[in-house]
């Protein structure tokens, strides 16, 4: 007996319980997105308008994943109905390019060490938000789509040409200069990128180069003597060099401190890749005082990088996005961490502070892994003092109860029904003698949703493979689904002791 055949006669059209991931769960994304949400959704959630943080740990399946899928969607839903008072969207949750860039910057021993991510600092948290939000801001801006009379509600940013139009000289200079030091991407050179950047916002810079220009004229002059005083060769010859230098000097000085500005930056930016000589071109394409006094993240400190996230906030809400939503997950993926809970430790304690999680008009959606928590109970009082992690909605256990995996795996099932009324349930799969109450409790046992999709889908192919297409059985029987729970329970606490999450 085929799982599809026993399917089809329930009406549904494809097995609900194949896939694990939400992040590649079509049957999640396209139909489940706003079914069934955790119980403790609108204190992860909150609301946009006035954006908070939350902090939720969840061992793994619990749904961190689906819950950022959710987040965004509807966030989206939220800047379609007020397109001038939008959310602004950062997924941070691809660590591997970061932390790839940050350990070729390690040197030596520490490059070495197991606990390389023990130099980790709040700062480079801060700069690779900054990365990634100015560089799908650049995005929209480059690619903006001249017809669009109104935000899309695609996850991506919209800028339209009336908000770009409301932005001053002054918030023009900003967007540029935080360009120039955070706007990366491999699809086009960060010079040309910067320069068409520059171009659509009309922004004139018209004495950046009048050093250039004046040591040219030096130089156009001094050729000019040389040969016109022809009876004083000799002894112009002598004045030649000194007329040069006077004519460049200001040019070579500014240059050099450019050239020198820009190198600290690549230094200190430590998550992706800086050309110092590219930056000091771009650097030097603004007038002196255009850039005087303003932050630069050349120093290994966070107050430069919280001053160019206030300049951005501020461009952010003359374009109609009135807060920032930063959601993190994934942090227990990346090859450097490879989910070891003392790294992951490292790896997130730095953004453990309130200055940054409580930062204005931003709300961070921390969706992290069960293993730390381990860690965070034997954390001194110092560290609660800094973090203060009583007011930012700490979820310590994403707990799912049987009552709501029952309505998850049924949400599921009327998902895939092919027909539009008399939708089956979870519990039209099973045995008359199988209560409702009974599966309650059998799916309490299994915790978090994705260890029931692995046993739904077990204790389909079990019953299947029972029975022939010949002689079907059209519900699962109580001998089934105890063996198989049993087998499957086993078979968990194994994988469990094996993984260290017990």
């Amino acid at each position: 007996m085929k799982v599809q055949q026993f399917l089809e006669h329930h009406g549904i059209a494809e097995n609900p319980f194949g896939q694990e991931d939400a992040q590649v769960d079509h049957v999640f994304q396209q139909y489940c997105l706003e079914a069934t949400h955790h119980p403790a959704w609108d204190k992860i959630f909150g609301n946009p308008a006035n954006p908070s943080t939350s902090v939720v740990f969840g061992e793994k399946g619990s749904g961190k994943t689906a819950l950022r899928l959710q987040i965004v969607g509807e966030i989206q839903k939220y800047n379609h109905d007020h397109p001038e008072e939008r959310a602004f969207i950062v997924e941070y949750d691809d660590f591997n390019p970061f932390l790839d860039c940050f350990r070729e910057r390690l040197h030596g021993r520490q490059r070495k060490q197991e606990r390389a991510l023990s130099h980790w600092r709040l700062w480079d948290h801060i700069d690779a938000i900054l990365k990634l939000s100015v560089t799908q801001l650049v995005d929209a801006i480059l690619n903006e789509n001249e017809t669009a009379s109104e935000p899309s509600q695609d996850a991506r940013p919209t800028v339209t040409p009336e908000s770009l139009a409301r932005l001053t000289k002054i918030q023009k200079r900003d967007l540029l200069l935080l360009a120039a030091f955070y706007d990366h991407t491999f699809d086009q050179p960060a010079k040309h990128r910067w320069k068409a950047l520059k171009r659509k916002l009309k922004f004139h810079a018209w004495w950046s180069q009048w050093d250039l220009a004046a040591g040219a004229v030096s130089s156009v002059a001094t050729v000019a003597l040389r040969w016109n005083l022809s009876g004083f060769k000799e002894l112009f010859v002598w004045w030649i060099p000194v007329l040069l230098l006077a004519g460049w000097f200001p040019w070579l000085w500014r240059q050099g401190s450019l050239m020198w500005k820009a190198w600290r930056v690549s230094r200190q930016i430590r998550v992706f890749d800086h050309l110092p000589n590219s930056l000091r071109q771009l650097l030097s394409r603004f007038d002196r005082q255009q850039i005087a006094g303003q932050p630069i993240p050349g120093k290994e400190r966070s107050d430069d990088r919280y001053e160019l996230l206030l300049k951005l906030q501020n461009l952010l809400k003359t374009l109609g996005f009135r807060s920032m939503a930063v959601l993190v997950d994934r942090v227990d993926e990346p090859h450097l961490v490879n989910g070891s809970p003392e790294r992951m430790r490292d790896l997130l304690w730095p953004m453990f502070d309130n200055k940054f999680l409580k930062h204005p008009d931003i709300g961070f959606k921390l969706l992290l892994p069960a293993e730390v928590v381990y860690y965070l109970d034997r954390e001194k009082k110092e560290f609660y003092e800094r973090s203060r992690l009583d007011k930012q909605n700490l979820i310590t256990s994403l707990d799912w109860t049987g009552e709501t995996l029952y309505d998850v795996a049924s949400e599921r099932i009327r998902a895939c029904a092919t027909a539009s009324e008399h939708k089956p349930g979870i519990r039209d799969l099973f045995d008359e003698t199988i209560g409702q109450d009974q599966l309650v409790l059998l799916f309490a046992r299994l915790r978090v949703p994705r260890h029931l999709f692995k046993f739904l889908y077990r204790l389909l192919v079990d019953h299947c493979n029972k029975f022939t297409d010949d002689n079907p059985q059209w519900t699962i029987g109580n001998d089934t689904l105890q063996t198989t729970l049993a087998l499957f329970t086993r078979d968990l606490e194994a994988f469990d002791r094996g993984q260290g999450t017990g």
